[in-house]
């Protein structure tokens, strides 16, 4: 059996693939962020919510996409964690989540290929690599266009008292939220920050039909192809595909935003994890 994962900020998409048939099926887990989590923490996560489902002896190749596994210490920290758990396993490969979006967006293609999660991310893929990457500088600095970067935009104006009543009166029912101190202490005591930010973003998606929460999902496309995406030589040449459920969510604005700046949408998708099956099926 082969194992492919999609592992985000927020959660991790797994498909037990059986290579003779095709046929594979989908578990769930938390994410596994090297930055925010360690070998100990995954090796115990992986053991009580995804190897009681199945036989953990029966997997021969894991091939992990993870997001923070950009470095060598980084992914020995999610390496270290799966050799543990699927110890008969021969193979066990260890990627950047952007890598995996690259290859379920283009398989082996030359192209252009983006992430719009609780983070974002951005790169040109030569078919078998991401041969250019401008950094996103994560949710404290960048990830523009993110749910993070548009969570972050909608809980600033309400902890500034800028919504509008009707909305302001909603977000604050919404969250349960009785003043700022309140969330001054979650953002700064939680050990996933980026993922309270970008808890917000679903009162986006709830009132996306609102002018002001259009706007704010709009600026923030706007900020994400002007800082990343069209700082790319040619990027103009190439068509905007993507990954992710921000990007898939609000894929209309999306696609008015890439237009507006002369790009192509070709292919946006919530998850890339079938298309991971399908590109491992093809090559092996």
């Amino acid at each position: 059996m082969i194992l492919i994962a999609d592992s985000g900020s927020t959660k991790t998409d797994w498909a037990l693939t059986n290579p003779q048939t095709g046929a594979f099926t989908i578990f769930h887990t938390i994410g596994y962020n090297p930055y925010f989590i360690d070998s100990e923490a995954i090796y115990y996560s992986l053991s009580e919510n995804l190897v009681k489902s199945f036989d953990a002896d029966t997997v021969e190749k894991v091939y992990f996409y993870g997001a923070g596994c950009s470095t060598i210490e980084k992914t020995e920290i999610v390496r270290r964690a799966l050799s543990r758990t699927f110890s008969k396993a021969t193979h066990i490969d260890v990627g950047h989540d952007l890598l995996g979006s690259a290859r379920a967006l283009l398989g082996n293609n030359r192209g252009f290929a983006g992430i719009l999660g609780t983070g974002a991310n951005t790169c040109l893929y030569d078919g078998k690599v991401c041969e250019l990457n401008i950094d996103s500088l994560g949710y404290l600095l960048g990830d523009e266009g993110s749910g993070s970067y548009i969570g972050k935009k909608i809980v600033r104006d309400f902890m500034r008292n800028r919504l509008e009543p009707e909305l302001q009166s909603r977000f604050k029912e919404r969250f349960q939220i009785e003043n700022n101190e309140q969330i001054f202490q979650t953002l700064y005591t939680t050990q996933f920050p980026n993922r309270y930010l970008a808890s917000f973003c679903k009162f986006a998606d709830e009132y996306v039909t609102h002018p002001y929460i259009k706007n704010k999902v709009r600026d923030s496309f706007r900020d994400f192809v002007k800082n990343l995406v069209s700082k790319y030589p040619d990027y103009k040449n190439y068509q905007f595909n993507c990954v992710g459920s921000v990007g898939f969510v609000f894929k209309d604005i999306l696609e008015e935003v890439a237009i507006s700046y002369d790009m192509k949408v070709g292919k946006v998708i919530q998850s890339p994890l079938k298309d991971l099956v399908d590109y491992h099926l093809s090559i092996l």
